[in-house]
């Protein structure tokens, strides 16, 4: 099986040059043919409110002349969820916003989630904080979509960085339409109705006994979600797996199961699918937590790293 599909991206084009498996691995080489009709399409985008500059060939954008600390008008909102659910990932510079207009502004886009384990930012509850320094190591460097461990996973998340190291501490995201995309057809056909087990202890359960891990799951029990994901808003399919939350698919037996996610996230590590933010003090990140995973570098250790979450209810993720 290759991981690249073959796709003819238009009638006006010369036809795909096809991919080439590397013998022996379950990979291929040559050009990511399924790229081009959505990097073309996001190309072709205007915005009446502000100004978009992509920064990856198939999501991602830094947006200009909007300041989320104001009180912005419903146009503006509406026209900033359209433009998360066509790029999947906003970046805004420059925002210096409190702890009230993080969660005010992200609030504009739906109910806020409260954390069960990740302590808030004093009086915001819907406020996580993440500070990590020489005494505290970071451990979100593998990719993954938020809580997929709830019934009701995050449709978005709005992250700001109030301290970042000189070097390192980069955000990377990564279009889990196009991984899906470049599945090949025997690949799609066998995952279509697979569902993957999701289990909120595989990450806050780690170092639990397995007493302790009992009542994390009576708190938090497994959730089923489908492993392709038909999303709410744009109707496009997208992978719904990751090693940290999903602990096996259903009906397979174990090594099945494992070796079938492993290489289900895999589609993540292509750099063809990913966009990369170098984080600036205030820089403000904005992802559709359905259309991307993302995997924060953890290559700054001593350094010090705080950022700050308010993450937005979902529906149950479907076919």
């Amino acid at each position: 099986m290759t991981s690249t599909a073959v796709v003819d991206p238009s009638p006006d084009r010369a036809p795909a040059v096809h991919s080439i498996p590397l013998p022996g691995y379950p990979v291929a080489a040559g050009p990511f043919t399924h790229l081009v009709a959505e990097r073309d399409r996001l190309a072709g985008l205007t915005w009446q409110h502000f100004d978009a500059r992509r920064v990856g060939a198939t999501l991602g954008a830094e947006i200009s002349g909007t300041d989320l600390r104001d009180d912005l008008p419903d146009e503006v909102i509406d026209e900033i969820r359209r433009a998360l659910h066509d790029y999947k990932v906003l970046f805004f510079r420059d925002q210096p916003v409190s702890a009230a207009q993080h969660v005010a502004f992200t609030r504009r886009f739906g109910e806020l989630e409260i954390h069960p384990v990740i302590p808030s930012n004093t009086g915001q509850p819907e406020l996580v904080r993440f500070e990590k320094t020489a005494e505290v190591a970071g451990f979100e460097n593998a990719w993954h979509h938020d809580v997929t461990w709830r019934e009701l996973p995050s449709m978005g998340a709005v992250l700001h960085a109030i301290t970042v190291p000189e070097i390192g501490g980069d955000t990377l995201f990564a279009d889990m339409y196009a991984a899906y995309d470049a599945l090949d057809a025997e690949t799609k056909a066998r995952i279509e109705n697979l569902d993957g087990i999701h289990d909120f202890t595989r990450a806050f359960g780690v170092r639990a006994t397995a007493e302790q891990q009992e009542r994390m799951r009576a708190a938090h029990p497994s959730v089923r979600h489908p492993v392709v994901c038909t999303h709410a808003v744009t109707g496009r399919k997208h992978l719904y797996v990751n090693r940290i939350f999903t602990d096996r698919i259903a009906g397979l037996d174990l090594d099945e199961s494992r070796e079938l996610v492993d290489r289900l996230a895999r589609q993540a590590d292509a750099p063809e699918h990913q966009v990369r933010l170098r984080w600036e003090p205030d820089t403000i990140a904005f992802w559709d937590n359905r259309a991307v995973q993302h995997y924060a570098s953890s290559d700054y250790w001593p350094a010090r790293r705080t950022v700050e979450r308010a993450s937005i209810v979902g529906p149950r993720p479907a076919r």
